[in-house]
């Protein structure tokens, strides 16, 4: 039967004429000509920008530029995309506004580029030797509309928020002059050279636009200064806004831990690769939330009574540190594929877990070296981060090098089921990748080697100078192995590159310490509750819930998603008694028994009972020490002499 099928289609074929060839079909319409890449040649020219930033009512920035041009023509201007240290494409491109370009003192139209919305095409007429650009900068007037970077008491200019600059060069070859305008009376950190002020007027010496960027400010009505180094050849300070004068006045002991910071980096570095260093630092509850990294500053966002109340801020005292160190891993030395020859260029983050994670790791280094946090809060913060990857089900599918696209995929925005998607592990998992590989260069050592002597093999440039220096995989498998010979490209790419179930807490163990669950929170963790008011239930019911009973994260296959709930759910009795904390809590110790723990949940306009048969009690996670073997760990938190 099959054969006289293929003997009937094969005579067909030959008797059938051929069919004529059907109209094509819809086709691509041209893309536009490509914007200029970036040449590594100097601008003609210095840029002068001036940034009225004194309308802290409406709290709108006001930006004139003269751009110097060189010959008639075609002429992009850019507007910043890629910010470094932010991870993805973040330009606020949506607060520009107002924009006007003239030339000889007519208007000079332009066109958005029809591709890149931070692209605007113009022809420069002929006779121009300089651009005239005015526009506003629209910050936000509420949270809702992006982090709030102006408020009556203080401000956070980041100069890539005000700035366009021309398209086909690298912006450390762009020059630009810059001065901004401030509130009558105001005081300002930043780290770049005044070259004269004038009232409230602040002119800055000229620099490169990559350097500019790099410099942001923080100014405010109640500003202050403290030196961290009296003397030093290249000086760090700490420059301080606040809401308030009295949240300035900070106790001698709580500097001298700062200035402890910036000697145990020293220690640990060997050098300072920069020529002067200024943490910016906002005392605030009205101000943007803000940890931002650069070289030779750092922009750092803590809560009221930071100064006035250190031992009780455990969830800010963790930041310095961190962006600090960032100054050697991050800006001096940064993976090659993250450093770009301008901000319009895609950043790519396959090393974040080294940027980051290897970053986060010594933040809480540093941070116990110096005093800002104790011996004991440095093991509850380690217990915390370990208990969340010990029961990160996400890793089953997802490797933790995937979860540096998590900035671009996610935009840092919330996800209903955390644990399953994952997140941006890369930051503290990756801590505890790096506390596997300090404690296994000590070990195999014999005590003589740990990640310090790579910190200062891979990290430490020159003294007072700051010039990126890229890095690969191969180059940081390459120091490790000159620092302790091991297979540290196997040791890596298991961790990172393939899915891991398993979570990487050898560095724990081979420290001296497992991790282990009690029935009362450490007082570290009651710390970080009471600061955010919430609730921290997710290794016993399997999820937190905030101050108001919203649940805020869900265990994915814990016994609350077995019941169906999800974040967004409100939490309204518990046993047939209305919500509160404690009550939650105490019905999951009763539930021990067997009872089960029942709970009237509403969703939207949807009420119900669910009942969760749950009898682990209580579980919180701490670390306890495994005797006979080396504390490894308070070997490593030690201040260094």
């Amino acid at each position: 039967m099959r054969s006289a099928l293929l003997a009937f289609a094969a005579t067909s074929a030959i008797a059938t004429p051929l069919m004529a060839e059907p109209s094509p079909g819809p086709q691509p319409y041209p893309m536009p000509a490509a914007i200029a890449a970036p040449r590594d040649m100097a601008y003609p020219g210095t840029i002068r920008l001036e940034v009225d930033a004194s309308d802290t009512d409406r709290r709108i920035w006001r930006v004139k530029q003269t751009l110097p041009v060189s010959r008639p023509g075609k002429l992009t201007l850019l507007y910043p995309e890629w910010l470094p240290g932010k991870h993805y494409d973040f330009g606020s491109i949506d607060k520009l506004a107002g924009l006007t370009i003239r030339a000889n003192g007519k208007v000079v139209p332009w066109q958005r580029d029809p591709i890149s919305v931070f692209a605007f095409q113009i022809d420069v007429p002929p006779g121009a030797e300089a651009l005239e650009l005015e526009f506003q900068f629209l910050s936000p007037t509420a949270p809702n509309q992006g982090r709030v970077v102006v408020t009556p008491e203080m401000l956070n200019l980041q100069w890539g928020m005000v700035v366009l600059y021309p398209a086909g060069y690298y912006t450390r070859r762009i020059m630009v002059e810059p001065s901004v305008k401030l509130p009558p009376g105001w005081g300002y950190g930043v780290a770049l050279d005044t070259a004269s002020r004038e009232g409230d007027v602040a002119r800055f010496k000229p620099v490169p636009l990559e350097t500019l960027v790099d410099s942001p400010m923080f100014a405010g009505r109640y500003f202050k200064q403290y030196d961290l180094d009296p003397g030093a050849r290249y000086p760090v300070r700490l420059n301080v806004v606040a809401d308030t004068a009295a949240e300035l006045e900070a106790d001698a002991k709580v500097i001298d831990k700062h200035k402890a910071l910036v000697h145990q980096a020293d220690k640990l570095f060997g050098v300072r690769n920069f020529d002067r260093y200024e943490f910016l630092v906002a005392i605030t509850d009205r101000l943007g939330d803000i940890g931002l990294e650069h070289h030779r500053s750092s922009e750092n966002g803590v809560g009221t009574g930071y100064f006035t109340e250190f031992d009780k801020a455990v969830g800010d005292r963790g930041l310095l540190p961190h962006e600090y160190a960032h100054s050697w891993n991050g800006k001096y030395r940064r993976p090659a594929d993250l450093w770009t020859p301008n901000y319009n260029v895609p950043m790519r983050g396959a090393l974040l877990w080294v940027y980051e994670g290897l970053t986060s790791y010594w933040g809480d280094v540093l941070g116990a070296r110096a005093g800002m946090a104790s011996r004991q809060e440095t093991l509850d913060s380690i217990a915390l981060t370990a208990a969340q990857y010990e029961n990160q089900v996400g890793r089953r599918w997802r490797q933790l090098e995937d979860t540096t696209f998590d900035p671009i995929l996610a935009r840092r925005s919330p996800q209903p089921w955390r644990g399953w998607q994952r997140a941006e592990d890369y930051y503290q998992e990756g801590l505890l990748i790096w506390l596997d590989a300090d404690t296994l260069i000590r070990e195999k050592s014999g005590g003589k080697k740990s990640l310090d002597d790579f910190g200062r093999l891979f990290f430490a440039g020159k003294d007072g100078q700051y010039v990126p220096d890229p890095y690969t995989f191969d180059d940081v498998v390459a120091a490790l192995n000159t620092v302790q010979p091991h297979d540290w490209a196997t040791f890596l790419t298991t961790r990172v590159k393939d899915v891991a179930p398993k979570a990487p807490l050898d560095g724990l163990t081979r420290g001296g310490w497992k991790l282990v669950y009690t029935e009362t929170p450490s007082d570290f963790a009651k710390a970080l509750e009471g600061a955010s008011r919430s609730t921290g239930l997710t290794y016993s019911l399997g999820l937190s819930l905030s101050r108001d009973a919203d649940v805020t994260g869900v265990l994915w296959d814990g016994p609350a998603f077995k019941a169906g709930i999800t974040v967004s759910t409100r939490v309204l009795a518990v046993n047939g008694i209305a919500y509160s904390a404690e009550r939650i809590k105490a019905a999951i110790t009763e539930g021990k028994s067997g009872k089960p723990i029942e709970l009237l949940i509403k969703n939207g306009d949807h009420f119900r009972t669910v009942s969760i048969s749950y009898t682990g009690g209580l579980r919180y996670p701490k670390l306890e020490r495994i005797e006979g073997t080396p504390d490894l760990l308070t070997r490593i938190h030690e201040a260094r002499k």
